[in-house]
C-alpha cells in the first residue's frame, strides 16, 4: 500500500511538473504564431500510450516517464529534424522569429515553474500555515543515530545551538543550514562546544547510506504489532506508549536498546501510558533476538501534549500568505543553490549524494499528507527551473545562453554549429542523467 501511495504522489506531482513546464513554451510559441507541432507528457520512443491531433498540433502520452516536450517547428532540439532544417525557414517556424521572441519561447518553462513554486508556496501558507519545533523546546537534545555523526563527536543529548554562528532557533534551520555547515555548535551537559565539520562532510553523509542527521527523541509509541510478533493479541493499541520495562524508565525511544540489551528471550513487565492518559502494566515478550516485534508511530500531536516539545504554530492571512510564500520560495531557492555549488566542488564529495528518480520518490510520503506534497512539489519545481536552467546544450539554459549570444554580438550562429553543440548536450546530458541514476543503483545494491 505505501508504494502505491508514494508511486501515486510521484506521478501525479511529475506529471504537473512536465505538463506546466511545457506548457511554458507552447503558449508564447502559440502567441507568437509559431508552429508547436507535438506536445507530449513523457517520451513516445517507438509508441505512444495515447496520441490526438488538434489543430497542427499532436497531444500525447508516451510510455517513458523520464519527462516531456513540445516539438517546436524550425527549432534544433533533440528531435535532430535535419530534414525540416534543410528547407528554406518558413513565416511559422522558431528559426524566423526575432531572438527576443525566441528568448521568451525558451525562457516560459522555468518561468512558469517558478511561477508554480511561489504559488504552492503561497496557497500552502494560506490554507496551512506554518509549523516548527523550537529547538530549545527540546529539553534532552537530539537522538544521535547516524555513526558519521558519532565519529565526529556527536552524542545523543546534545542540543544545536548554531550552524556556522548562525542560531538555530526552529528544527527545519538544521536541514536548511547543513548543506553548507562547516561547524555546528553544541551545548552537552551544561558545556558549549564547537565541533568542525570535514571539508567532505556531504560526500561522507552520502556514503553512509544513512538519512538520519539530528532526530527528536520521541518515546516508544506503539503503531503496530507484527503478525509474527510474540506480543500479538496482547491487547496493545496504536497509540499506547511504553514508559518503562521491569522498573526501569523508557523515557525514550533511543534508550531502548540499552535497557533490554540483557534481556533476550525473555518475559518483561512494562508499564503502559494510554491515550486517555491511564497507565497499566503488560506482561511482554522478547524473541531470541531481543526483540519485541513492535513498530513504532510518530505522533507530533501527542508527543507535544505529553511535553517532548513544542510546535510553534503560525496562520497567515491572504494577503500574509503572499509575503510568507515569497519566504520560502527565495529560501528554497537560495539552498538548492547552495546545494547545486556543493555538487559541483568535488572538495566536497556532494556529488555521491546526486540522485535520479528513485532518489526523488524516495522523498514522497508513505501516507498521503497535502501540505507535504505540495511542499515536495513546490521544491521540484524550482529544481526542475534551475537544472533547465543550466547552460548546457539540449536544456532550455543552452537555447538561452546562444540566444543571449546572437542578441549582443548581433550574429547568429549557424545551424550547423547549433547541430553540433545538440549532439555535445545530448551527451553529457545523458552522461548526468545515468551518473545521477546510477548512483541510485550502487546505493540499493551497497547500503
Amino acid at each position: 500500500m505505501e508504494f502505491v501511495i508514494k508511486i501515486s504522489q510521484f506521478l501525479l506531482s511529475l506529471s504537473l511538473l512536465i505538463v506546466l513546464h511545457e506548457l511554458g513554451h507552447f503558449i508564447p510559441a502559440k502567441l507568437f504564431k509559431t508552429k508547436v507541432e507535438k506536445f507530449y507528457l513523457f517520451f513516445d520512443v517507438k509508441y505512444s500510450l495515447f496520441k490526438k491531433k488538434i489543430g497542427d498540433t499532436v497531444y500525447g502520452i508516451g510510455w517513458l516517464p523520464l519527462g516531456g516536450y513540445v516539438k517546436i517547428a524550425g527549432m534544433i532540439d533533440e528531435s535532430m529534424d535535419k530534414e525540416q532544417m534543410a528547407q528554406p525557414p518558413k513565416p511559422w517556424e522558431f528559426r524566423s522569429k526575432p531572438a527576443w521572441q525566441r528568448l521568451i519561447i525558451m525562457l516560459g518553462g522555468v518561468t512558469v515553474n517558478f511561477i508554480l513554486a511561489y504559488v504552492i508556496y503561497v496557497a500552502v501558507s494560506f490554507t496551512y500555515g506554518d509549523s516548527d519545533v523550537k529547538v530549545d523546546s527540546l529539553k534532552d537534545g537530539y537522538s544521535i543515530e547516524n555513526p558519521l555523526l558519532s565519529d565526529l563527536g556527536f552524542k545523543t543529548g546534545d542540543k544545536v545551538l548554531a550552524i556556522n554562528d548562525e542560531p538555530i532557533v526552529n528544527d527545519s534551520d538544521i536541514g536548511f543550514n547543513l548543506i553548507k555547515a562547516q561547524s555546528i555548535t553544541i551545548s552537552r551537559d551544561g558545556k558549549t562546544q564547537t565541533i568542525n565539520l570535514p571539508e567532505d562532510f556531504l560526500g561522507q553523509y552520502s556514503a553512509s547510506g544513512v538519512k538520519s542527521n539530528f532526530e527528536y527523541r520521541i518515546p516508544f509509541m506503539v503503531g503496530a504489532v507484527a503478525d509474527s510478533s510474540l506480543n500479538k493479541g496482547k491487547g496493545l493499541k496504536q497509540g499506547d506508549v511504553i514508559s518503562s520495562i521491569n522498573g526501569t524508565p523508557l523515557k525514550y525511544y533511543d534508550q531502548l536498546n540499552e535497557v533490554i540489551k540483557d534481556l533476550k528471550n525473555t518475559s518483561v513487565t512494562a508499564e503502559i501510558l494510554h491515550e486517555d492518559n491511564s497507565k497499566s502494566t503488560m506482561e511482554l515478550q522478547l524473541d531470541k533476538d531481543g526483540k519485541f516485534g513492535i513498530r513504532p508511530y510518530n505522533n507530533p500531536k501527542r508527543f507535544e501534549e505529553l511535553g517532548y516539545y513544542d510546535i510553534f504554530r503560525k496562520e497567515y492571512s491572504f494577503g500574509e500568505s503572499f509575503g510568507a510564500g515569497w519566504r520560502k520560495f527565495t529560501k528554497t531557492i537560495s539552498n538548492y543553490g547552495d546545494q547545486l555549488m556543493a555538487i559541483f566542488n568535488p572538495s566536497t564529495g556532494a556529488y555521491k549524494g546526486l540522485g535520479g528518480f528513485k532518489a526523488i520518490y524516495d522523498q514522497f510520503s508513505p501516507v498521503w499528507s497535502w501540505p507535504y506534497f505540495w511542499g515536495l512539489t513546490a521544491f521540484l519545481s524550482i529544481m526542475l527551473a534551475i537544472l533547465n536552467l543550466l547552460p548546457i546544450p539540449a536544456l532550455d539554459g543552452g537555447h538561452v545562453m546562444f540566444l543571449l549570444y546572437e542578441m549582443i554580438s548581433g550574429r547568429k550562429p549557424s545551424e550547423k554549429f547549433l547541430e553540433r553543440a545538440q549532439v555535445v548536450g545530448f551527451f553529457i546530458l545523458i552522461a548526468l542523467v545515468l551518473f545521477a541514476n546510477g548512483n541510485d543503483i550502487f546505493k540499493a545494491i551497497t547500503q
